[in-house]
């Protein structure tokens, strides 16, 4: 048996995905104030590029200015590349073309940077750490379980797996944990609700017996047996009441109160209103669009002035990422005014007559429609909305899929199971199988098992719990 190499040529087609067709990309997902920080950032790296509104007015930029803006890239070890926009809660690192390696380096700005932050979760709980023990031992295990909570505050992973990789003893590591929920947020270090709640109610001294008996079943709390309630606690329903009103003023995730995530006001990106023919206008809103431009003039002026080959090479990087930019904003805004025009193109009676009249719809139904990928769809939608009305929609509302039983948004059909339970009265409550015989009246063909799943999504109890909270 022999063996022998040969050499073969095979033929085939890939998509090759430029560095600035990926940095595209990623710009088109960013929101409105993710894109205006990004933006706010390449002006304030790269000389050649000037906000609209200041066009004709400002004053030109002179050589040293343009050298002093290479001076502050290269005293922070970078050089200007096409731009390189940050993924949501990550920064992305550009790449240059083959042509032009040796002038590139990686840069990673940093968007965090130009957000306010407040104190984190982490750092405060840690504060308190190195002052409420002189145990070294102690005070390493009480670090380790903070870092491990979870953004509600909760810690997630086992007191056993933990003294295991820490190599304590489970002792150590109850000890460490009972600590760190003395600090405050109160009920911060729970491993589950009940104990969240258990740590808030002892620190008022009203963890009595009675009390503790109701957190033992919060599942009945969720269902609203009262009755079975005031039989195990041992109470009449004055005091149940009482109890139950306590407990929801207590703070279930209490770790909510230092997320460090800069709050994103909910502002529209596109905006609808009615035209006079009866039809509606869709048009970008100039609030959340940035206005950059490439200043060719002090471009040409730069370009006369500068010898040295280096300042050569980045005065041509700060216009390829100049360039890239421009275009790149451009088709952004062109990009998204084409899917929002769609959207409300398939959900004009939404526009017209509200929630009932949601038409379903996906991202596969509107990429057909104009032509793009569903993953292009799914970027523009993402982080934006739609303003109608006075009203701010998030562009994912208008993504349903039909029920399955008939050609109605289940959103839709959820919206209406919500109206027809709030309107029942307490002697006559809908159970699933009325709820179903009521939408059918209404031409909506949705099975009792379907009309169960949302209901349930909705967080609303069955029939049975809604008549015995009724009868309560």
């Amino acid at each position: 048996m022999s063996s022998m190499q040969r050499l073969e040529l095979r033929q085939g087609q890939s998509l090759t995905m430029t560095p600035q067709l990926v940095q595209s990309i990623k710009l088109l997902q960013l929101s409105h104030a993710e894109l205006a920080a990004y933006v706010e950032a390449e002006l304030e790296r790269n000389p050649l590029l000037q906000e609209a509104e200041a066009h004709g007015d400002a004053r030109l930029p002179s050589l040293a200015d343009f050298l002093r803006a290479k001076q502050r890239y290269a005293d922070a070890g970078g050089r200007m590349i096409p731009g390189s926009p940050p993924a949501q809660g990550e920064v992305v690192a550009g790449a240059s073309s083959q042509a032009s390696a040796s002038a590139h380096s990686e840069l990673k700005p940093e968007l965090e940077a130009t957000l306010a932050g407040a104190q984190s979760l982490t750092d405060h709980l840690e504060a308190q750490l190195d002052l409420a023990s002189a145990d070294h031992t102690l005070r390493e295990i009480g670090r380790h379980l903070i870092h491990n909570l979870n953004e509600a505050g909760y810690l997630t992973e086992a007191l056993q797996d933990v003294a295991d990789r820490l190599q304590v003893s489970p002792q150590q590591a109850e000890a460490a944990l009972k600590l760190i929920q003395n600090f405050e947020p109160s009920g911060i270090g729970a491993r589950n609700l009940r104990e969240c709640l258990e740590i808030q109610l002892r620190e008022r001294n009203r963890l009595d017996p009675a009390m503790q008996i109701l957190l033992s079943r919060l599942d009945l709390v969720a269902k609203q047996d009262f009755a079975a309630l005031q039989k195990l606690c041992g109470v009449d329903r004055e005091d149940l009441v009482d109890m139950l009103v306590e407990i929801r003023h207590l703070e279930p995730k209490p770790g909510l109160a230092f997320t460090v995530a800069p709050i994103d006001v909910l502002v529209p990106d596109v905006l609808v209103r009615p035209a006079a023919d009866g039809s509606f206008i869709v048009e970008l809103n100039p609030d959340t669009l940035p206005r950059v431009l490439l200043n060719r003039t002090y471009y040409t002026e730069v370009a006369k002035a500068v010898r040295k080959a280096e300042d050569k090479s980045f005065l041509s990087d700060c216009l390829q990422t100049a360039s890239w930019l421009t275009r790149s904003l451009d088709q952004r805004a062109k990009t998204i005014l084409t899917v929002a025009t769609e959207i409300v193109r398939q959900q004009e009676g939404f526009f017209r007559e509200g929630i009932a009249a949601l038409r379903p719809m996906t991202l596969k139904s509107v990429a057909e429609a104009i032509g793009m990928h569903e993953s292009t769809i799914s970027r523009v939608v993402a982080n934006k909305a739609i303003g109608a009305g006075g009203v701010t929609y998030p562009m994912k509302f208008f993504l349903n899929a039909a029920t399955g039983e008939g050609e109605h948004a289940a959103k839709a059909v959820r919206h209406r199971i919500r109206q027809l339970i709030e309107a029942e009265a307490p002697h006559k409550v809908l159970s699933d199988e009325a709820l179903a015989q009521v939408l059918k009246a209404e031409g909506i063909d949705v099975a009792r098992r379907t009309i169960a799943k949302y209901r349930e999504a909705l967080r609303i109890p069955s029939s049975a719990e809604r008549r015995r909270r009724h009868r309560f």
